[in-house]
């Protein structure tokens, strides 16, 4: 039995991570800690009251208990793994707390904010055999089979472009998105999702080749991106975000014979049937792709890391593969922009 606990008792641990969890019968929820007044910047006596009456929200519906500080929840001996939704530039601090404190971690994306702050990381857990796992839950849902499937039968000839779009409206000022100070911004969030499934689609040998971050006058984060992936074959993935843009969570395969284009491919829920749509000639047909529970996979996926090494190891290559990216990503944006 694996007892966790969760950092935080933000929108996503309530809404979607404890009901994926409570699927899971080799986990148990033990409690969901608040932050007392030392572990945030600015805290009163009304944000942690805040804070206090989601955390009854929570073990109201699941039960365990109320933690009174994030320190108090990593250092319990209740607690084998925590659960870490806070908002990014926080992950490092309590995720590199929680490990030392012998903790696997399950963290939000992105893992961090900067490749070094991930290689710290990942060697305080290969020192005690400890797992880190990055949640982009859409990698393990089951639509991405199936649409490699369809490419990899040929029906839409050879893959000439791959093309990933991810945006959504502005949210409220207040959110933690457009805070600079809490590692926000939209290639860290949404961007992120765009690259990371155009490495997986080029493979290991992808690299951004160009990279475009946009700013408003309304923050200091950028607000919208775009970049383009080459692999060592040439083919190439172009993608888009931002978070202050219509909605779009789009993916578009160009082939030599017809074209797949697919919406959703990053955020469907539980019980969401997604489709395709494939373009061959003058025929346009669509298809419906498999449900599934991504995030409950990839719960099932920490879960591997904490009992297997070789899944363990894998996981921190893939973590760091993708901090990698991001890291480039940054460095093609202030080449072009400093020479």
């Amino acid at each position: 039995m694996i007892r966790t606990g969760i950092i935080c008792p933000s929108e996503i641990a309530l809404r979607r991570f404890l009901p994926a969890l409570k699927q899971l019968s080799d986990f148990e929820f033990i409690g969901v800690a608040i932050a007392d007044k030392s572990e945030w910047t600015n805290a009163n006596d009304t944000v942690i009251n805040s804070e206090r009456i989601k955390a009854e929200a929570f073990v109201t519906q699941y039960g365990g208990r109320i933690f009174e500080s994030y320190t108090s929840i990593i250092h319990s001996n209740e607690v084998d793994a925590v659960y870490l939704p806070l908002p990014p530039a926080l992950h490092f601090m309590w995720a590199k707390q929680a490990l030392m404190a012998g903790k696997h971690v399950l963290v939000e994306k992105p893992a961090t904010t900067s490749l070094t702050d991930v290689n710290v990381l990942l060697e305080l857990a290969r020192k005690n055999n400890l797992a880190v796992h990055e949640n982009y839950m859409f990698t393990f849902h089951s639509q991405l089979a199936a649409i490699d499937d369809i490419v990899n039968s040929g029906e839409i000839g050879d893959v000439r472009l791959y093309r990933i779009s991810f945006g959504f409206p502005r949210r409220p000022a207040s959110d933690f998105r457009y805070n600079k100070a809490l590692g926000g911004g939209a290639l860290l969030d949404a961007g992120g999702y765009t690259i990371k499934y155009a490495s997986m689609l080029l493979g290991e040998t992808a690299e951004i080749v160009y990279a475009q971050s946009n700013y408003t006058d309304e923050f200091e984060v950028d607000v919208y991106g775009s970049a383009v992936l080459v692999n060592d074959k040439g083919t190439t993935a172009q993608v888009a975000f931002g978070m202050d843009n219509s909605y779009k969570c789009d993916l578009e395969i160009w082939g030599s014979k017809g074209c797949l284009t697919s919406g959703r491919v990053l955020t469907a829920p539980a019980n969401f049937i997604p489709e395709v749509s494939l373009k061959i000639g003058d025929k346009t047909e669509t298809r419906q792709l498999p449900t599934d529970d991504a995030f409950k996979k990839s719960i099932e996926r920490f879960r591997d890391c904490i009992e297997t090494g070789d899944t363990r190891s894998n996981n921190y290559k893939m973590i760091l593969r993708q901090a990698k990216l991001v890291e480039d990503f940054i460095k093609q944006n202030d080449i072009r922009h400093n020479g």
